[in-house]
Parts: structure tokens; sequence; C-alpha cells
């Protein structure tokens, strides 16, 4: 019976998307990433004033986050955190950043260290939505990178790894972002 439901509800949606226009009503509005050609523009690129935000509309919002922003835009990871997920991300502050060696940003932002930067930032983000009263202390989750972050409880504070503390938390509508005061960087593989 499923399955009788399921195909007419396909041919609906693709005979529906195939008929919604070229999409040149939308060229007078804002993308999300500045400079992206309309034409390969992914779920970024779709304008939306009635959702909740997303993990990147509400990163872009933020004035703490320019540079995680202006990260994600050089690991061409906004698609990806723009889609459905739902994803947790550790999204270390401007602050943050500022505390590592000097030129290590502006090295990582380079489209030669692009792969250095997308692990960096996939140590930051996790499959799944992973609320404060769900985390336990010792507790460990595996990022996209493959790699594992521990959670610690001191003092009625989060921290992840011992060191970044979980200064806030906003819920997104593809998940959930969970502001650090540091940056989060991976153990060597």
């Amino acid at each position: 019976m499923k399955n009788k439901l399921i195909y007419p509800a396909a041919i609906i949606l693709l005979h529906a998307m195939a008929c919604g226009g070229s999409g040149s009503e939308n060229k007078n509005e804002s993308n999300l990433v500045e400079n992206t050609p309309t034409e390969t523009v992914g779920q970024s690129g779709v304008i939306d004033d009635v959702s909740n935000p997303n993990i990147v509309q509400v990163a872009v919002g933020s004035k703490d986050h320019t540079t995680l922003v202006a990260a994600v835009k050089a690991a061409s990871l906004v698609d990806a955190l723009s889609n459905a997920g739902p994803f947790t991300v550790f999204a270390p502050v401007n602050a943050a950043f500022d505390k590592l060696p000097a030129g290590t940003v502006e090295g990582l932002l380079k489209p030669e260290k692009k792969a250095d930067l997308q692990h960096i930032l996939e140590y930051h983000t996790y499959v799944g939505v992973l609320k404060i009263e769900y985390m336990n202390d010792g507790q460990e989750y595996e990022q996209v990178s493959g790699q594992k972050i521990k959670i610690t409880k001191k003092d009625g504070k989060v921290f992840v790894n011992d060191v970044a503390e979980i200064v806030a938390s906003i819920p997104t509508s593809n998940g959930i972002i969970h502001v650090i005061n540091e940056v989060l960087l991976p153990p060597a593989k």
C-alpha cells in the first residue's frame, strides 16, 4: 500500500519541480553566499523569509561569527550546513580564532589549505542534535571528521575537550549551534 502512494507522490513532486520556473524571480534578492553564481547555488540559495533560519543563516547574522562564516565559505561547506541535517555545530566566536597563532586563520583560508580547513570544521560538526541536557560528563561524540570530542561538566558549565566552554546554545531549523570560546583542534590522525 505504501508503494502505491509513494510513486504518485514522487511523480507529482518531480512535475512540480520541473514546472517551477527558472528562478528568475529571485535574481534581485541577495544570495546568502556573495559572489556565487546562481547556476551553482544549492540549498543555501533558497530564499525563505517565513521559516526559521538554518545554521548558516544564524551564523551569517552573528557579528561574533564572521571568522567562522568566512571559513565555512572558504571550505565550500555552506550548502552542506544549509541542508536539512540535523546537525550540531560547535561554533567558535571570533575571539577564539584570535587566540590561534598569528597567521593561522589566514593560512587556512588559502585555497591550497581547503582540505585542512574542511577537516577542522568537520571536527566542529556532529550529525544529529546534541542538546546540553543530553550531554553527560565524560561522554564522547564522533564528529563528521571521524574523530571524537569529549564532554566535561564542571561547576554547572559544559566544556568540549576540557577547553572550550559552551557559552550559549541556539536552536535552528536544521539543528543546534553551541557557541564556544575556543577553536577545537582535531587530534593528529
